[in-house]
């Protein structure tokens, strides 16, 4: 193998910067704290005291939402869960940006709500953020990700292991890799 020519540029000559505000950083190292502790170690059946904890820290949720103590939040004050919405077991809930559940959607078991990536088209890697939301009666089945500015549409399934990377139709599922059209749903609109 012979050695790299010291006269050819590194194709990325400027390393990504987090530029997150002092007022975010801090309040990402003091939900760090709760969400590892208070947060994630709480028995199963407390879903208002994680709740009352999200909120503390921001997060528009109704009384009824469902959140398991093993969830992962990144930003509570960029979380909106409407009545019955669910992030279920294991969710990673990448929120850079918003992520909104509407009135009965729900993130099954051991998704990821990814807002932020990197501009691969870009030297310098900015940060691109956009929000994801699942309309009202949308289901994300287990093992699902769901890519930065996705909007589920109502009553709308991503089936189990989907890579879910634009929007999807209201009443449709999708699968697979990246997620695809599968067939509408059989039922009626309330």
């Amino acid at each position: 193998m012979q050695p790299a020519d010291s006269s050819t540029k590194p194709f990325f000559t400027q390393p990504y910067v987090n530029r997150l505000s002092r007022k975010n950083k801090l309040g990402r190292l003091a939900w760090v704290l709760v969400s590892s502790t208070l947060f994630r170690w709480s028995p199963r059946a407390l879903y208002g005291w994680r709740r009352f904890l999200l909120r503390r820290f921001g997060a528009q949720l109704d009384s009824s939402a469902l959140i398991y103590p093993d969830v992962v939040v990144w930003a509570p004050w960029n979380l909106e869960m409407h009545a019955r919405s669910v992030l279920g077991e294991g969710v990673n809930c990448y929120n850079v940006d918003r992520v909104v559940l509407e009135a009965d959607a729900s993130a099954a078991g051991y998704n990821t709500l990814c807002t932020a990536g990197h501009n691969i088209d870009s030297e310098g890697r900015e940060l691109v953020v956009q929000p994801i939301t699942l309309k009202r009666g949308s289901w994300l089945f287990f093992n699902t990700f769901v890519y930065p500015g996705v909007t589920m549409g109502e009553g709308s399934v991503a089936a189990a292991g989907a890579v879910v990377i634009k929007d999807v139709a209201p009443y449709s599922v999708v699968g697979g890799n990246p997620a695809k059209h599968l067939k509408w749903r059989g039922i009626q609109k309330r």
